[in-house]
């Protein structure tokens, strides 16, 4: 059964003569009011998803002030420096910034032509209107929105959306070993993530090898299903993964996220600051274990956006690793509702207000839609194609 979030996303391009592919809704062809008609689609389904997030959200918060007394966690919140508010926001929109830039190099990476800054930025920032989704899976709505500028496939996008994540999470657990050293918590979990990273970036490095376990796996009769679907549009996504995953680009994506989501380990430090603890380094490197381990754990939970696993693990360590007479239960669960804030929340409204504008802009991508570099008008890669085939060196 398809996922009823991502049911209506075609992840081909259109005919050139504008009849619908084998992959394609007939609906959907060549058709540029096709994309709107998805994107609405994507939209409304996911509200439902929303609105199970906001409700799991006010469920974290209640036990949170439950848990830690409400009455500690209003009077943590009343103390706290709310200056401090304006460079931890800013800290956040630093990681942004980061990963944004990110983007733009995997996109040039797989030939997709330039969308204009301020458009790829948007689209960008529209991806996190879809944090509360599952493991983040909403945020193929960027791929479709690509589409509909540069008409490249969406299983071709959906490959720099999943570099994105393990990147990301490879960043996330470089910056929790740091902390390893002197901290066991979570450490058999963490060893898990960790050689779970190192098998996905093997095999996407070795796509030939990817789709002969595909192909092996279409045998299964449970599988089948499922995998036939996958080996449908797997080409293009292998083709794109096999250019993301090399050593180089591999390397400067994780030293970027490090440093991206340095800046985040950074705000929850002045957060820390902001409710009465006294700076120094050992707060600094419990500060970025912390929030790397709990984003690494509230992942792995496929929950949306963590919610729960996240901040019962922020919660939970700051009171374990700090062994200092101001970090009390309430200042704890002010701590994990304030970077939550500046690292969930914030990013989910910037993200609608950037989904709302692309929606809504008229003509949005339209003029410049175009097939991208070493593609073909089917979707197929051209003769001329750049990117490098599963298998080849």
């Amino acid at each position: 059964m398809s996922d009823p979030l991502t049911a209506d996303l075609d992840l081909s391009t259109p005919h050139p003569d504008g009849a619908a592919s084998p992959e394609q809704p007939e609906h959907l062809a060549n058709d540029p009011a096709g994309d709107d008609a998805a994107s609405a689609s994507l939209i409304a389904r996911y509200l439902p998803r929303l609105a199970a997030g906001v409700l799991l959200a006010v469920v974290v918060v209640s036990l949170l002030a439950l848990a830690s007394d409400v009455r500690q966690l209003g009077s943590a919140l009343r103390a706290f420096d709310w200056w401090l508010a304006l460079p931890v926001l800013a800290l956040t929109l630093g990681n942004y910034a980061l990963r944004f830039a990110k983007w733009e190099v995997y996109l040039r990476r797989i030939g997709v032509p330039r969308l204009g800054l301020g458009t790829s930025a948007a689209i960008f920032l529209a991806g996190f209107s879809m944090s509360l989704t599952p493991g983040k899976v909403g945020e193929v709505v960027k791929g479709l929105l690509v589409r509909r500028v540069a008409g490249t496939p969406v299983s071709r996008t959906a490959a720099v959306i999943a570099a994105e994540r393990i990147t990301d999470g490879l960043a996330m657990l470089a910056l929790a070993a740091l902390g390893l050293t002197q901290f066991s918590y979570g450490r058999p979990i963490l060893a898990v993530a960790i050689l779970g990273g190192i098998v996905a970036v093997v095999l996407l490095q070795r796509p030939h090898l990817l789709m002969a376990i595909l192909t092996w796996s279409e045998r299964l009769p449970l599988a089948k299903p499922l995998v036939s679907k996958v080996l449908s549009h797997a080409q293009h996504f292998l083709d794109a993964s096999n250019v993301l995953y090399r050593p180089g680009l591999l390397i400067g994506a994780v030293a970027t996220g490090i440093v991206s989501w340095g800046l985040e380990c950074v705000a929850l430090f002045l957060v820390l600051i902001g409710l009465g603890l006294d700076a120094s380094w050992q707060l600094l490197l419990v500060a970025t274990f912390v929030l790397s381990v709990s984003s690494v754990f509230g992942a792995l939970s496929m929950l949306p956006g963590g919610l729960g696993v996240a901040e019962a693990s922020v919660a939970a360590m700051l009171l374990l690793l700090i062994d200092d007479p101001a970090m009390t239960s309430g200042v704890a669960a002010a701590a994990t509702l304030l970077i939550r804030f500046a690292t969930l929340w914030f990013g989910v409204l910037i993200g609608f207000v950037a989904l709302a504008y692309v929606q809504r802009r008229p003509g949005f991508g339209r003029a410049g839609s175009a097939v991208p570099r070493g593609v073909g008008t089917a979707g197929e890669p051209s003769p001329h194609a750049t990117v490098a085939h599963p298998g080849r060196s």
